[in-house]
This record gives structure tokens, C-alpha cells and sequence, in this order.
């Protein structure tokens, strides 16, 4: 599903990555972890086009996708959620997932202005699919709600529904649980593992590590901007490099 060929990013005179390459399989749950500062976030932003690599590649399925433009890739299906959560607060629960659809919405300013039966009906369609996604995200009673009146895990289970509106391949989470209480984690859960029940594949980058241990079927670790370790939970908790990685040398 996602591959990254010897990932390097230089910002000045910083490495921030040195040769990241890592592979994600399709349908699955891919954690990244690593200490502050390991490069993570930075990964990402390469990913999802918002930042560009200094050398290297990265292919989303066949595709080489290194120097696509953020809105291209969430037209192929790559999509992402940040580690603050940026709603439209003035609008309502379900206007903000039918911004997700934007992608699929093929009237013009003509159309719009005058209303259309296009229009109109195109309208329609974006409505009950993001009815879809609240539904799906056990948001549908707060649709009519503002969205500045949401509770911060709310807001965060939103974000994430206003990504699966685009119906994406792949989901890029940064630090989903930051913020969020243990039974608001715990549903998060549920919710990630529904996702990839439903053919989309998740990568997600969490300092919660319990979270990442119930959850993901492989993870890779970052230090200091390289790769240090890759496997499945079970390895990671008994590599002693990632061990040492997080806990100092003893």
C-alpha cells in the first residue's frame, strides 16, 4: 500500500531523516513511534506532500507519489488527520464532514450561484454520504450541533470522520489519543480497528503506547531520524535497542 525508499530530509544544516525506508501492508494497522525529536512527524509531512524530501521515494502502491501536491494525493486516496485538532468552528457537525467531500463535488461557481437542479442534487449526495461517516463515527445525534460546542474527543472522532469522507485508501493519523481520557482512548480504538475492518489501511504515529500495542498489527521505530527497529508488537517490546532507545542505556 505505502513504501518509502531511503527517505533523507535536510533542513539547513539539521538531518531530520537519514535513509527512512519502510514498507505498510494494505488492510492493516502500522504504528510509528519513537522518542521526541525521532522524525516521525516530519515523516508524515513527507508522506502527505507537505513537506519535500531532500532524497528518496515514496510510492503509494506502484505510484510514485514523491512530488504530488497534498490535494492530489487526497484525490488517490491518501489522507491524514494532525496532532491539533482544526475544525470549522462556526459550522455544523455534518457541514464539516461535507467539506471532506469536497473532492467528489464537480459543480462550478455557475451552478452554485444559481442553484441548480445539478447543483442541488449533487448537494443531496454529499449530505447523506457524510450522514454515512457520522453514522459510521457514532457522531449522527451531534450533526446538527456546532462544532465549536463539541467536547475535545468529539472533536477529535470528527476530524477523523471528515477524513473517511474523501473514502481513502489510506489514513495517516498524527497522534490520534493526544488529548483524549482513558475510555475516550479506548473508543478511539474501537473506532481505528472498524476503519481498517472496512478496507482502509491506518498508519498512525502515538506516544500512547498502550494504545499501540492493542491495536497494531506491525510497528517502526524512529531515533534520532533513522530507522531503528520494525516488527510486530511483540518484537518491539523485547528489542533491546528500542528499549534503550526510550529508556537511556542502564
Amino acid at each position: 500500500m505505502l513504501r518509502l525508499d531511503k527517505i533523507t530530509k535536510i533542513f539547513g544544516g539539521l538531518t531530520a531523516l537519514t535513509d527512512v525506508s519502510l514498507e505498510v501492508r494494505k488492510d492493516s494497522i502500522t504504528g510509528v513511534i519513537g522518542p521526541n525529536g525521532a522524525g516521525k512527524t516530519t515523516l508524515f509531512n513527507i508522506v502527505t506532500g507537505l513537506y519535500t524530501q531532500t532524497s528518496g521515494d515514496v510510492y503509494l502502491g506502484e505510484k510514485n507519489i514523491s512530488r504530488f501536491a497534498t490535494e492530489s494525493l487526497a484525490a488517490l486516496g491518501l489522507v491524514r488527520t494532525f496532532q491539533n485538532v482544526e475544525l470549522f468552528g462556526k459550522m455544523t457537525v455534518l457541514e464539516n464532514v461535507m467539506v471532506g467531500l469536497h473532492t467528489k463535488s464537480r459543480s462550478g461557481i455557475i451552478s452554485c450561484a444559481f442553484k441548480l437542479p445539478g447543483q442541488i442534487k449533487e448537494e443531496k449526495m454529499i449530505a447523506e454520504k457524510a450522514r454515512h461517516w457520522l453514522e459510521f463515527t457514532g457522531l449522527i445525534a451531534d450533526a446538527p450541533n456546532s462544532a465549536n460546542n463539541l467536547p475535545f474527543g468529539k472533536g477529535r472522532i470528527l476530524e477523523i470522520a471528515r477524513t473517511l469522507a474523501v473514502e481513502p485508501q489510506l489514513i495517516l493519523m498524527d497522534e490520534p489519543a493526544a488529548g483524549l481520557n482513558s475510555q475516550e482512548t479506548t473508543q478511539l480504538a474501537v473506532l481505528i480497528r472498524k476503519i481498517r475492518e472496512s478496507g482502509i489501511t491506518v498508519v498512525l504515529v502515538e506516544h500512547d503506547m498502550d494504545l499501540v500495542m492493542d491495536i497494531c498489527d506491525s510497528i517502526i521505530v524512529l531515533n534520532l531520524g533513522k530507522k531503528l527497529a520494525a516488527g510486530t508488537p511483540r518484537e518491539i517490546q523485547e528489542n533491546k535497542a528500542v528499549i534503550s532507545a526510550y529508556l537511556g542505556d542502564s
